[in-house]
C-alpha cells in the first residue's frame, strides 16, 4: 500500500453477522475520543457509488449477469476510494469502511464462481496500492446471522439468492482469512455485542490503528 497518513480499517462478514452494530458502537467510541475518522460503506460512500448501490441490491435486477454484477461492484470501488478514502487517508483520518475487496472475493470470485485472478484483476488497484490495515470478519455462519435478523430482506437481491448461496459466501470468508492472516482478524460473532466489540478495540488497539 502507498503510504499515507491515516489507517485504512475495514469490516466484512455475511448478511446480518452484526457489522452495523459494531460500526456504531465504534463509531460513539471514537467520536467521545475525538479520534478524527470518517465511516463508509461499499457500494457506496459518494454519489456515483451509491447509483451503482441501487442498481446492484435492486431486487428487480435479477437478470444481471454474475460478470456484471462483479464489474458494478468494482467501478463503484474505485470512484469510493478517490471520493471518500483516499482524501480521508491523505489528511491523517483513521478510515473505516463497511466491506471492501473481501467481500467481491467472497460473493464473487467464490460464491458466484468468477475465480479468484478475474475479481484480483479488475481490483488490482484496491488490492495493492491500497489494501487495508486490518480487515475484522465478523464470524458468523448464514443461517445464524439470518435467523437473528429474521430472514433475508425482500428488497436485496443478494439476500434474495438463497442460502446454498450465502454459504458459499461463508466459504469464501474463510478461505480469504486464510489467504491473508496478516491483515485479517476473526472474530466470533455468536457473542454479544459488547463482547465483540471489546475484542475489536483490543484488535485495533494491538495493531496500532487507534
Amino acid at each position: 500500500m502507498e503510504k499515507s497518513k491515516g489507517k485504512f480499517v475495514t469490516f466484512e462478514g455475511c448478511d446480518g453477522c452484526g457489522k452495523s452494530t459494531q460500526l456504531k458502537l465504534l463509531s460513539e467510541y471514537l467520536t467521545k475520543n475525538g479520534v478524527p475518522h470518517i465511516f463508509t460503506r461499499e457500494p457506496g460512500g459518494g454519489k456515483i457509488s451509491e447509483a451503482i448501490r441501487e442498481i446492484l441490491l435492486n431486487g428487480k435486477n435479477s437478470e444481471m449477469t454474475d460478470e456484471c454484477e462483479a464489474l458494478l461492484y468494482s467501478a463503484s470501488r474505485m470512484q469510493h476510494l478517490a471520493d471518500r478514502v483516499i482524501p480521508a487517508l491523505s489528511d491523517g483520518k483513521l478510515v473505516i469502511c463497511d466491506r471492501y475487496v473481501d467481500s467481491s472475493l467472497a460473493y464473487q470470485a467464490y460464491a458466484r464462481g468468477l475465480g479468484e485472478e478475474f475479481i484480483e484483476n479488475i481490483n488490482q488497484l484496491a488490492l495493492t496500492k491500497y489494501a487495508p490495515d486490518t480487515t475484522i470478519f465478523i464470524d458468523l455462519t448464514p443461517s445464524q446471522a439470518f435467523a437473528r435478523k429474521q430472514g433475508a430482506d425482500e428488497n436485496d437481491r443478494l439476500e434474495q439468492a438463497g442460502i446454498a448461496f450465502h454459504e458459499r459466501v461463508y466459504d469464501g470468508y474463510q478461505r480469504v482469512a486464510k489467504k491473508y492472516p496478516e491483515r485479517v482478524v476473526v472474530v466470533n460473532g455468536n457473542q454479544t455485542p459488547t463482547e465483540i466489540f471489546e475484542q475489536v478495540l483490543r484488535v485495533l488497539k494491538e495493531r496500532n490503528c487507534l
